[in-house]
């Protein structure tokens, strides 16, 4: 028996962090600027950032390199990396917010029994970090990086979906985020998955191929009843 004694669909909603949860693009653009400017780059403006993120910090700035020029030798790139991590952590919450309807939308969902996890491509401690400075770990039964099961085991690959709803009991899960690694997880998880249209897509909004999309965080709880259990 699942530990949901309403009559709600879901006993675990598992969320993605970064363009889900939290805009968070506002302190990532700068440090992926920051490391573009260490190698003479021209910046990427705030808004294309969002389009580069996905995957990790990695992913984003080899993608904000091929942007801007092309890629560089993988020591560079190494160091390039590093300096743009360091920055980041160095003002991870400056000025990143949640979503307008975030806490909410998450309290709502405690009210009902659900149990909550973050399953992120971010790595763990700056996840917790950021979580935890914006008031929200507390809301979560379980957190997930892409580094905490090692290598491998980032989205889209399932094991963190797993182990996140392993955690907070097991029971009915879905997948809430804003990319087609988010969707992918969950279909490789064989749950559902709900994203975004405002958030860090990295392909054109009709093609992240959810279950639903949504635009609003006030919107989520009845998605979850309706479209996804008709």
């Amino acid at each position: 028996m699942t530990r949901n004694a309403t009559s709600f669909p879901f006993d675990i909603v598992l969320f993605d962090l970064d363009g889900t949860l939290v805009d968070s693009n506002r302190d990532l653009a700068p440090a992926v600027n920051h490391a573009l400017s260490l190698e003479d780059r021209p910046p990427v403006p705030e808004a294309e950032v969002r389009n580069l993120i996905g995957g990790g910090a990695f992913a984003m700035l080899e993608r904000a390199l091929q942007a801007t020029g092309g890629p560089v030798a993988q020591t560079r790139f190494a160091e390039l990396g590093a300096e743009l991590l360091a920055h980041y952590r160095a003002h991870i919450a400056d000025n990143t917010v949640p979503f307008e309807g975030v806490t909410a939308a998450l309290d709502r969902l405690a009210q009902l029994g659900c149990k909550l996890a973050v399953c992120t491509n971010k790595a763990e401690e700056p996840a917790r970090d950021l979580l935890a400075k914006l008031d929200l770990a507390g809301r979560f039964d379980a957190i997930y990086g892409g580094d905490t099961l090692g290598p491998g085991n980032a989205k889209p690959d399932p094991a963190m979906l797993y182990a996140a709803i392993a955690d907070c009991g097991g029971g009915r899960a879905a997948m809430v985020g804003d990319s087609t690694y988010d969707v992918r997880a969950a279909r490789n998880a064989n749950i559902p998955a709900i994203t975004f249209r405002y958030g860090y897509h990295d392909v054109p909004v009709e093609e992240l191929g959810g279950d639903a999309m949504i635009d609003h965080w006030n919107e989520l709880l009845p998605t979850l009843e309706g479209v996804l259990t008709s």
